[in-house]
């Protein structure tokens, strides 16, 4: 059987999830009319989108990192807060397909999440890091959602009752989750052993941008205030590479799974 390159997986795997929310939403607008609707708006639907959208202020910072072009950062971003994880499927589909064949076989995450394509390059320090402004950002965000998540519990209950699964809050549960599987792919990308990689899955998986935020905060407090602030997205230089070769055996037969 032929080897399937992580960068094949990833973007099959972020078109299939894509096109699952994609169909998700058209079913949820059929069968359940628009979403703009008062009685929608229970205390957990509301706690859900905050975490919902923490989340995208999170993709949305790498995005407009990304993006070398004011009015394309903008496009992107609208897209990424009105059609959520659609866009951010979309987006990351985009980037695997703008890697040439030597990128794709060489680390192709470090450079779908990099904005420069060269490994060597190295950019000139600033005077006024963004670091610490980020790490300020998602501490404030991350207590957010905390606060958020014990007042709604208090106030209205546990979230594990039925009458609470309308058509639109499993929608945005998909949607929500989907954007966590990007984030989870990162930090599988990042982390140096399969039991760090797991225990922040889970994490992410229980209490989603709780968990987004300070992971965030926490690999910014690895790098110093006057490093450029996208040494997160990347790993470590001195850091095994067992994680990411077992991630790449999964999709490699997840892939060809699909053939």
């Amino acid at each position: 059987m032929a080897k399937i390159s992580v960068a094949t997986g990833l973007r099959t795997l972020f078109t299939v999830v894509g096109l699952l929310m994609l169909a998700t939403l058209l079913y949820t607008l059929f069968t359940d009319g628009l979403p703009f609707r008062k009685e929608l708006l229970t205390p957990w639907m509301g706690a859900t989108l905050i975490d919902f959208y923490i989340n995208v202020v999170a993709l949305g910072i790498w995005v407009a990192y990304k993006e070398s072009n004011f009015i394309s950062s903008i496009l992107w971003i609208v897209l990424l807060v009105c059609f959520g994880s659609i866009t951010t499927s979309a987006y990351i589909v985009v980037q695997f397909l703008k890697l040439s064949s030597q990128e794709s076989s060489q680390d192709p995450m470090y450079y779908v999440l990099l904005r420069h394509p060269n490994k060597n390059d190295t950019a000139p320090q600033r005077k006024h890091s963004s670091v610490m402004i980020l790490r300020i950002l998602f501490s404030i965000l991350g207590a957010v959602m905390l606060v958020t998540l014990v007042y709604t519990l208090v106030t209205d209950g546990s979230p594990f009752r039925v009458e609470l699964l309308t058509p639109w809050l499993v929608a945005t549960l998909v949607d929500f989750y989907i954007n966590v599987v990007a984030l989870a792919v990162w930090v599988a990308y990042k982390e140096s052993s399969w039991i760090s990689a797991i225990f922040w899955i889970i994490l992410l998986i229980c209490f989603g941008s709780i968990t987004t935020c300070f992971y965030i905060a926490w690999q910014l407090f690895q790098i110093s205030a006057q490093d450029p602030a996208y040494l997160v997205l990347v790993q470590h230089g001195d850091r095994q590479a067992s994680t990411w070769h077992s991630v790449l055996f999964i999709f490699e037969h997840f892939v060809l799974g699909l053939e």
